[in-house]
C-alpha cells in the first residue's frame, strides 16, 4: 500500500508545482502590455526523500528573465525619455501560450496519473475485502 500512496503524493506534487507554472504564465500574459514588466519563470526541483527512489517535485524560485525589454517609441507616453522611447516587458506572447500548453498537458497528465493509483487503491481495497 506504500507503493500506492507514494504515487499518489508524486502525482500530487506534480499537480501543485503545474499548478504554480500556470500560474505565473497567467500573470507573464496578463502583464504583456506592462513597462518595465519583466518575464517570471518557474524552475522545478526534484525532492528526493530518504530511502526511497523516488521523489517529488517542487518549485523553486520564482526567477525574472534578464533579456532585454523592448524598446518602444511613443512620444505621448509618460514613461519616454527625451527621445521618445520608453521600456516595455519582455514577455513573448507565443512562448508563454505555449508554455500554457505544456502546463495544462503536465497538469492532465499527471491527473490521470492519480486518478490510476486511486483507482488501483481502490480495486485493491475491494479484493481484500472478499
Amino acid at each position: 500500500m506504500s507503493d500506492f500512496l507514494n504515487s499518489l503524493s508524486v502525482s500530487a506534487s506534480g499537480l501543485k508545482a503545474q499548478a504554480q507554472r500556470l500560474r505565473h504564465v497567467s500573470e507573464n500574459i496578463a502583464n504583456v502590455d506592462t513597462p518595465g514588466y519583466r518575464r517570471k519563470t518557474v524552475p522545478f526541483e526534484s525532492v528526493a526523500r530518504a530511502g526511497e527512489g523516488e521523489g517529488i517535485v517542487r518549485t523553486g524560485r520564482v526567477k525574472l528573465d534578464q533579456s532585454p525589454l523592448d524598446q518602444l517609441y511613443d512620444p505621448s507616453h509618460p514613461l519616454a525619455d527625451a527621445n521618445g522611447h520608453y521600456d516595455g516587458s519582455n514577455v513573448d506572447l507565443v512562448i508563454e501560450i505555449a508554455d500554457a500548453r505544456e502546463a495544462q498537458r503536465s497538469y492532465e497528465a499527471n491527473l490521470k496519473m492519480f486518478d490510476q493509483a486511486r483507482q488501483m487503491s481502490g480495486s485493491l481495497l475491494e479484493l481484500l475485502r472478499r
